[in-house]
């Protein structure tokens, strides 16, 4: 028994250790990363004097990451969205609800454009059924994609579906009363992969979500017990949820 408890000790202080050794700032000043700089802004005391010479330093550095970065660098934009809350205020921490009205924001003005423009801002290419997706890069393993025939049958709406749909997202997204009986999902895709997120809630209620690699959709569904599943590269995903009010979701290979 002694032996026992003596490995759990251990093992808690090892993982206490590892944890603190995680969240050491002690060379931050050195530092010339700007995501490490970046965590410390956000875990620091806010009387931390090291502070005043981090913040502008880390600001100085994601301008200069802008100026230099090819066009097509995706990070970019997150230095852009980093720099501008550094200039409002001290980190770039966000609250949850804060989080979740960016998100809603960008949506909104999202399917605005697509009505704008009477169609989808998203160009889409019908893959062919018999189609592979590497699971294992570094084996070279690849295996059919089962699912692109239901993936193009999802993606191939008509523009009046279209547009019905989005009216509905949008109505939902602008809709703030506690007691309506509809949410918003969105699922974000940072796989390499084309993606069918299926919804399943008590009896018949099921939903269907594709969303294309590296993409986003969102779906109209009632509020309530889910499972989320998903084949993703090849592997599994599922999580139960219940869903009260408008949620992101965001899977990755």
């Amino acid at each position: 028994m002694k032996k026992i408890l003596l490995l759990f000790v251990s093992l808690v202080f090892i993982s206490v250790s590892a944890q603190k050794k995680g969240k050491d700032y002690s060379n931050i000043l050195r530092s010339k990363n700007i995501y490490e700089i970046n965590a410390f802004l956000r875990d620091a005391h806010p009387d931390d004097p090291r502070r005043s010479v981090l913040k502008p330093r880390v600001m100085e550095m994601m301008k200069q990451y802008i100026k230099d970065a090819h066009p097509a660098d995706q990070k970019v934009k997150d230095m852009q969205e980093m720099l501008a809350l550094l200039r409002r205020r001290p980190s770039t921490k966000i609250s949850f609800d804060e989080m979740n009205a960016i998100i809603k924001q960008k949506q909104i003005a999202k399917y605005k454009a697509e009505l704008a423009a009477k169609q989808s801002t998203v160009v889409y290419t019908p893959s062919n059924a018999e189609n592979t997706f590497v699971v294992n890069t570094s084996a070279n393993t690849a295996v059919p994609n089962a699912e692109a025939e239901e993936f193009n049958m999802l993606m191939a709406v008509n523009p009046v579906e279209h547009k019905n749909r989005t009216v509905k997202i949008l109505n939902a997204l602008f809709n703030n009363d506690p007691s309506s009986k509809e949410t918003t999902v969105l699922i974000r895709n940072n796989s390499d992969c084309n993606i069918i997120v299926r919804i399943e809630g008590v009896g018949n209620t099921k939903y269907r979500l594709a969303v294309p690699a590296h993409d986003e959709s969102s779906i109209v569904i009632d509020k309530g017990q889910y499972l989320f599943t998903s084949l993703v590269c090849g592997a599994q995903y599922a999580s139960q949820k219940t869903v009260e009010k408008a949620i992101m979701v965001a899977l990755g290979n």
